[in-house]
């Protein structure tokens, strides 16, 4: 996300960096070019201005001239600057003021409502420890309730709907009755939107905010819109005084104008980011973590994060006594692949490390890319798997084919294994072993 404005960035802050002396004007020269950079990201002329007196007046107020490092102090102002522009802090959702707590959810149609509906109940469900209840009140696309219960059906949280009841307001006051009758915690309305803002669209998602008095309004915007989806969020925010923003599909955004002036133009938190079609890809939004983002900072506190969500402590231990006895083996290794794969997609993890987002932007990383090696896994016996020394060259051979690889892929996966278990074992040498590795890390 964001490589266009990362990149235009990048080389904004250069030519400062690459100065021997840094003056006025060339910080001048620097905060025009970043002024260029937001415009180019679809940020509107005049916040981005706004953005650029604020970072200029701020570098010749904290004396960037006569700094150490003037480069490195500039990319910190701009930094704190765009995690301002953004809302400075995450803002929760409030789940305790009422039993249930009602969300209403709100877009255009194709902004994801649904998808994100599911994805919100999923992380309500999980990470909450709350009893979701998903409403199907999208009364005109035929397909929506269906495709809500598949979504309910996939995370195991129930769906109301009303299939043959074309009033919105009667199906979300019902679903809510029914929520209070069976012990729902957070009931999840799912509304209708249309191809643009339009009166009736309005009305009706308005009628069922009076009926319901939801706790929030979660207003719900395709970010690859840019400006457009800063305009559309205006006029539902006009109408319905909503409480929060979601941006999806930010994983495919590379300008970011949305994401940097929703904000500032409505003057209400981006609560949440979704990325991909998975459910469990939803993220609370932290602008600072964001503008680290953007800024070729990496993001180590969400890794950290994901790491921790699909961490077993027990699982851990027995991995860490295994590896001390030197019997870390395919089984453990695809255990582990698993657990990497649950974090999210590949090149974003990898555009969360300092450094790494930009020599990966311009590789095809695959979500796939682990397919071929777990192919190679299940191909073997489980006492190959269990003692990989047992594979030999026709073992080999009949991997291959199972896995439909070549014997030179078998041979390459076999060689990095054995390195890998090399390391380990020579790690297993030192002092305190693996346990000693991990203190003194």
């Amino acid at each position: 996300m964001f490589e266009s404005l990362s990149e235009r960035l990048e080389s904004a802050f250069k030519q400062l960096k690459g100065e021997g002396r840094i003056s006025e004007i060339n910080i001048a020269t620097t905060v025009k070019e970043i002024r260029r950079a937001l415009v180019d990201a679809d940020v509107n002329y005049k916040i981005a201005k706004e953005f650029t007196d604020k970072v200029k007046d701020k570098a010749l107020g904290e004396k960037v001239i006569t700094a150490i490092s003037p480069g490195q102090l500039m990319v910190k102002i701009v930094k704190d600057e765009l995690a301002e522009l953004m809302g400075n802090t995450e803002v929760e959702l409030d789940l305790k003021t009422t039993n249930p707590t009602v969300i209403l959810i709100a877009g255009l149609q194709g902004s994801g409502k649904t998808t994100f509906s599911g994805k919100l109940a999923n992380f309500l469900k999980t990470k909450k420890n709350k009893k979701p209840l998903l409403v199907a009140a999208d009364i005109y696309r035929p397909a929506a309730i269906d495709q809500l219960k598949v979504l309910g059906g996939q995370i195991d949280v129930d769906v109301y709907s009303e299939p043959e009841n074309k009033n919105a307001v009667q199906i979300a006051e019902n679903a809510v009755k029914e929520a209070k009758a069976k012990g729902y915690n957070v009931v999840i309305v799912d509304t209708a939107g249309r191809l643009a803002v339009d009166e009736a669209m309005m009305t009706e998602v308005a009628n069922v905010k009076t009926a319901v008095k939801p706790q929030e309004i979660l207003f719900v915007v395709d970010s690859m819109t840019g400006q457009d989806a800063v305009n559309t969020a205006k006029a539902f925010n006009d109408r319905l005084d909503f409480s929060g923003v979601v941006l999806t599909k930010l994983d495919g955004d590379t300008r970011g104008g949305a994401a940097l002036t929703i904000k500032y133009t409505v003057q209400k938190p981006i609560k949440f980011v979704s990325m991909g079609e998975k459910l469990d890809t939803l993220d609370v939004f932290y602008p600072e973590r964001m503008a680290q983002r953007i800024l070729g900072m990496g993001d180590i506190t969400t890794l950290v994060e994901r790491a921790q969500e699909q961490f077993n402590e027990e699982q851990a231990k027995k991995l860490e006594k295994k590896i001390r006895q030197n019997q870390f083996d395919f089984d453990d290794f695809k255990e582990q692949l698993q657990q990497i794969k649950k974090m999210g997609s590949i090149k974003d993890l990898l555009g969360m490390i300092p450094g790494v987002g930009k020599a990966v932007k311009d590789l095809d990383i695959s979500d796939d890319a682990f397919k071929g090696i777990e192919a190679m896994i299940n191909s073997m016996t489980p006492s190959e798997r269990a003692n990989p020394d047992l594979i030999d060259g026709s073992r080999r051979k009949r991997i291959a084919k199972g896995a439909g690889k070549e014997i030179q892929d078998v041979n390459q996966f076999m060689k990095q294994f054995e390195q890998m278990r090399g390391m380990m074992k020579m790690m297993n040498k030192m002092p305190g072993g693996a346990r000693g590795m991990k203190t003194r890390g």
